[in-house]
């Protein structure tokens, strides 16, 4: 292309705009400004975008949110929830599956001082959902009731099966699961000997719900079969290639007008309609835990869904900042909702329970995280529990060492959900 011709093009492409109805300059309104670009301050750190970073920041992070609470001209703490969960709802696409759907009851165990049921319900879509329910073995009564949320931790593999067991024995690729997040222990099981119901269900492409290898065409398939899974190098073949399919199926779901949260949460909110109707259960104290993906899942149902009476989200708190500039290839697509940046940080979507009482965990040595960033999401969370007047209703706190939900988090968690659902 000779010179003549390359400036030809590039000024007939911009008399094309001109003609549209302004000036080129025009359509680019403030913060944009092609002649003169901002100057980067000695205080530039580097950053997962590089030179973008605090330019795409700056678009609408360095203020406030529109809908954050934290502005002055929020004072009705009730008409804010109203207004900003609704935005939230639209931003994710929310689906709200209506009507409890049968539930199958497959067998009923006594073991370890509980009762364990295995059932199974029919949503609109995907295969049928396996979750488990645990209680004490010699409970009368209605019980306070917690929403067990399991995390993602690269295994689509399994599901419930990380934080909850019907048997003594379970398979050692889960105790490995258990031993690495858990400090050994299948945790819903823990607090049902508390005094609690606890349902665990599979969550949307996970265990009884992940996407089966014959179901995708056989080119998407990278020659992994669903046969023989009770092998670890095919269960680790078969996470390896839901890994890679994530990126499939988020842009699929926007293709949908839909997000992974929005699938989360509408069938976490099935789950919940569940256990709320069982005639065991005090639909009055509903609680909702889990770290990581299950605390991802937790700040979206404890959020947006009025009857968890107190929540717990363990090692999934930050800011949208934070995924931005720092952490966002540590993440899945599970967590991002277009657009809502604008409107609500990440931890102002939890705190649109205050004044319920809520409860976040984070470990020093996340690298899921910043710990900056981690305790700047807890000044926002506690900013808005006090201008709520209800300070005394959230906790947050800081533990040594990695990505983990341990024994003494697990107690800290457990005791928190005693103050508030038991006395």
């Amino acid at each position: 292309m000779t010179t003549n011709r390359r400036d030809f093009m590039k000024y007939t492409g911009l008399t094309g705009i001109g003609m549209l109805g302004g000036s080129f300059g025009e359509l680019l309104s403030p913060p944009f400004n092609l002649q003169t670009p901002p100057q980067m301050p000695d205080s530039f750190q580097k950053n997962q975008l590089g030179l973008y970073g605090p330019w795409a920041k700056s678009l609408f992070l360095d203020g406030l949110p529109s809908l954050s609470f934290r502005r002055n001209d929020f004072t009705d703490l009730e008409a804010w929830k109203k207004m900003a969960s609704a935005k939230v709802k639209e931003r994710m696409g929310y689906l709200g599956l209506e009507g409890k759907p049968k539930v199958n009851v497959h067998r009923q165990v006594r073991f370890d001082g509980l009762i364990g049921e295995e059932i199974s319900y029919q949503l609109p879509y995907g295969n049928p959902t396996k979750a488990v329910i645990l209680k004490p073995e010699h409970a009368k009564g209605k019980l306070p009731a917690v929403l067990g949320l399991h995390c993602h931790g690269g295994n689509k593999f399994l599901g419930l099966d990380k934080i909850a067991k019907l048997d003594k024995d379970v398979p050692y690729y889960v105790q490995e699961h258990q031993k690495t997040y858990y400090q050994g222990k299948a945790w819903a099981n823990e607090l049902a000997k508390r005094g609690y119901i606890v349902m665990v269900n599979d969550a949307f492409a996970f265990g009884s719900r992940r996407v089966m290898l014959e179901d995708v065409p056989e080119d998407r398939r990278k020659g992994i079969t669903d046969f023989d899974m009770s092998k670890k190098e095919n269960i680790d073949s078969y996470n390896g290639w839901a890994s890679d399919h994530e990126h499939i199926m988020a842009r699929s779901l926007f293709s949908a007008g839909i997000s992974w949260p929005a699938v989360y949460l509408a069938e976490d909110q099935v789950a919940l309609d569940i256990l709320v109707s069982r005639e065991d259960v005090d639909a009055e104290r509903i609680g909702c835990s889990g770290l990581s993906g299950g605390g991802l899942r937790t700040v979206m149902l404890g959020g947006l869904d009025p009857r968890i009476a107190c929540a717990v989200s363990v090692g999934f708190m930050t800011t949208w900042e934070d995924f931005l500039l720092n952490k966002s290839h540590t993440h899945t697509w599970m967590t991002y909702i277009p657009m809502l940046p604008r409107e609500l940080d990440f931890s102002e979507i939890l705190a649109l329970r205050a004044p319920k009482p809520t409860m976040v965990l984070n470990n020093n040595e996340d690298n899921l995280f910043t710990l900056g960033e981690m305790k700047r999401a807890d000044e926002i969370i506690s900013g808005i529990f006090q201008k709520a007047g209800a300070l005394e209703r959230y906790k947050c706190s800081f533990y040594p060492g990695p990505h983990k939900f341990d024994q003494a988090m697990q107690q800290d968690a457990f005791d928190w959900l005693d103050r508030w659902l038991k006395n």
